[in-house]
């Protein structure tokens, strides 16, 4: 597929199951917008990397979806994957709060995290990191909603709630919470919830959820390979 003029990173079983999407009127409108923005404006992540949760993660692997809203509007910081950013950029606080959490899920030392904010490690393993809003210009948080994305990604979402079985959904925050009616009840998935991850909004559940404790018991019990959540140890 090409987007703004370049190949876009996007998995071939990916490719397959959205080629309707790309050629919607929404879709193509959304393009011309993007090019506007990507002409006009400092935006990310970069082009190329804008479809990375679905390079990372191909439909087949998939086993989990974490859920963001948009992607961080500083320099340097967005990568194409939700809470995620590139190796040698500072760990934001919300990441760090996550990888706190994970530290307690395993009774780890709280303030160890890695070196790396990269979550490539978890993609590969088949946890989707997926926006909400795939892009965002530059200083403006939330500056590209409503141009198309939301529709793009709700049909993802649908897309893996009616095709896959017993897939693991973690909704942190109301914003992803919303998104509860898109995931089919009959296909046994298992949907955790709880507070967001942010400064403003860890203590009020997020801490000790043992979301990431959760989703390997259930990826145990029904046969299939956990994930390697703390691969800084």
């Amino acid at each position: 597929m090409m987007i703004l003029g370049e190949k876009s990173k996007i998995n071939f079983d990916w490719g397959t199951l959205l080629k309707d999407e790309f050629h919607k009127p929404y879709f193509i409108k959304l393009l011309k917008i993007l090019r506007i923005e990507y002409n006009c404006f400092i935006c990310f992540p970069k082009r190329k990397n804008i479809f990375f949760c679905l390079k990372y993660c191909p439909f087949q692997r998939l086993q989990v979806v974490i859920l963001g809203q948009d992607p961080y509007h500083k320099e340097n910081q967005a990568d194409g994957l939700c809470f995620s950013v590139p190796d040698g950029v500072p760990i934001p606080a919300s990441l760090k709060n996550i990888f706190t959490e994970v530290n307690n899920c395993w009774n780890l030392k709280r303030n160890c995290y890695p070196i790396s904010g990269s979550l490539i490690h978890w993609a590969k393993q088949g946890v989707l990191l997926l926006n909400s809003i795939l892009t965002v210009r530059k200083g403006f948080p939330l500056s590209h909603k409503n141009i198309g994305w939301e529709l793009f990604t709700d049909q993802i979402i649908q897309i893996i709630s009616n095709q896959k079985k017993n897939i693991v959904f973690l909704l942190w925050g109301k914003y992803a919470q919303r998104k509860i009616p898109l995931i089919n009840s009959f296909h046994n998935h298992y949907v955790l919830k709880t507070s967001h991850p942010s400064p403003f909004s860890a203590h009020m559940g997020f801490f000790g959820s043992k979301h990431f404790e959760k989703t390997n018991n259930f990826l145990k019990k029904i046969g299939k390979k956990t994930i390697f959540w703390n691969f800084w140890h």
